[in-house]
C-alpha cells in the first residue's frame, strides 16, 4: 500500500514538473517574441497613430481565421479514427499554437497531443493529424503567394527574383507530403505503426476528399488573415490611402511572410516575417505603389503590430479555454 502511495506521488510529481516546464518554456518564447517585437517598434521613428476600432477588427479577422483551420484539424482527427469533441479540438488548437514560440515548433504538437489525450484520441494518430494539418496549411498559403506573385505583382518580382523560386520550393516542401499517397507512405516509414497497431487502417480516412476540404478551408482563413493585416494596416493611420487594391500584397505578404517563417524553425518565424513582410508590403505597395515616405519603417511598423495583436489574442483564447475546460473538468469526472 505504501509502495502504490509513493508511485502516485511520483507520478503526480512528475506531472507537475513537466507541466511547470512547458508553462516556462513557452513563456519564454512568448517574453522573447514580445521584447523583441517592442524593442523593434520603439525603435521606429515614423509618424503612426494607432486606431483601436481597426485594430479591433485585425484581431476579429484574426480569429476567423484560426476557425477554418481548427475545423481541418477535427475532420483530419476524425478521419484518422479519433472521436474529440469539436470543443477538445478547438481548445487544444489554441492552446497548442502558444508552442510555436518556443525554438524547434515541436511544443505545438506536444501541447495538442496532450490536451487530446484520451481514450478517444490515440497520441499517435493526434501527432499525425497536427502534421497533416500544419502542412496543408502552409501548401496552400505557398500556393496563394506563387498565384499572387505570378498574375499580379509580376512587374515586382523582377526587382527580387528570389520570391518566385522560394515560394515553389515552399509549395512542394509543404505540399508534396499532404498528398494522400505520400502521407501515408512517409507516417508508415517513421515506425507509427508499431506504436499504435491500428495505424494502417487510420490512414485509410486521409483520402483526397478531406484534402480538397482541407484546402478550401485553408484558402478561407488565409484570406481573413489576409484580412487582419490589411486592417492593421488602416489601423496604423494609412486609411487614406490604402484601399482594396492592397488586397493581393497582403495575401502575399501574410502567406509569405508565415509560410517562409514556419520552415525557418525560428520561434514564431522572427525576423523572417518582417523582412518578407518589409518587402512584399513596404517596397511592392507602400513604396512602388503608393510612394509613401519611410516605406521600409511603417511596413516594419505593421509587420511588429501584426505580431503583438495575433500574440495578444492567442493568449487570450488560450487563457480562455484554458479556465474553461479546467472549470468543465469535474463535471466530466462525476459523470
Amino acid at each position: 500500500m505504501q509502495m502504490m502511495e509513493q508511485r502516485h506521488f511520483t507520478r503526480s510529481a512528475m506531472r507537475i514538473l513537466i507541466r511547470g516546464a512547458i508553462l516556462g518554456l513557452v513563456s519564454w518564447g512568448i517574453y522573447l517574441t514580445v521584447s523583441d517585437a517592442w524593442a523593434a517598434l520603439s525603435g521606429e521613428t515614423i509618424p503612426w497613430q494607432p486606431d483601436p476600432v481597426w485594430l479591433v477588427v485585425a484581431a476579429m479577422f484574426y480569429l476567423l481565421g484560426m476557425l477554418p483551420m481548427a475545423l481541418f484539424w477535427h475532420r483530419s482527427l476524425l478521419a484518422l479514427g479519433c472521436h474529440p469533441r469539436l470543443f477538445e479540438t478547438l481548445r487544444a488548437y489554441c492552446i497548442g499554437s502558444l508552442g510555436k514560440y518556443v525554438p524547434g515548433k515541436a511544443m505545438v504538437v506536444v501541447l495538442r497531443t496532450r490536451l487530446l489525450m484520451s481514450a478517444r484520441t490515440g497520441g499517435t494518430a493526434t501527432t499525425v493529424s497536427v502534421f497533416l494539418e500544419t502542412l496543408t496549411m502552409m501548401a496552400v498559403g505557398a500556393f496563394l503567394a506563387l498565384s499572387i506573385f505570378l498574375i499580379w505583382l509580376n512587374d515586382h518580382i523582377q526587382q527580387y527574383p528570389f520570391l518566385i523560386p522560394l515560394a515553389v520550393a515552399l509549395l512542394i516542401a509543404a505540399g508534396l507530403p499532404t498528398c494522400p499517397g505520400i502521407f501515408k507512405k512517409i507516417v508508415l516509414q517513421l515506425g507509427t505503426a508499431r506504436i499504435d497497431g491500428d495505424m494502417v487502417n487510420r490512414l485509410g480516412g486521409i483520402r483526397w476528399a478531406l484534402m480538397r476540404n482541407g484546402w478550401i478551408l485553408m484558402f478561407l482563413g488565409w484570406c481573413c488573415f489576409a484580412g487582419s493585416l490589411w486592417s492593421i494596416v488602416r489601423g496604423i493611420g494609412l486609411d487614406h490611402v490604402i484601399s482594396v487594391a492592397a488586397w493581393p500584397y497582403c495575401v502575399a505578404a501574410i502567406t509569405m511572410a508565415i509560410v517562409a517563417g514556419f520552415l525557418s524553425l525560428i520561434p514564431g518565424g522572427a525576423g523572417v516575417r518582417e523582412y518578407l513582410i518589409s518587402v512584399i508590403l513596404g517596397h511592392f505597395y507602400f513604396a512602388a505603389v503608393l510612394d509613401l515616405p519611410f516605406s521600409e519603417a511603417t511596413a516594419l511598423v505593421v509587420a511588429v503590430v501584426l505580431r503583438l495583436l495575433w500574440l495578444a489574442v492567442e493568449f487570450g483564447l488560450a487563457l480562455i479555454f484554458y479556465m474553461v475546460g479546467y472549470f468543465r473538468r469535474p463535471i466530466r469526472s462525476v459523470e
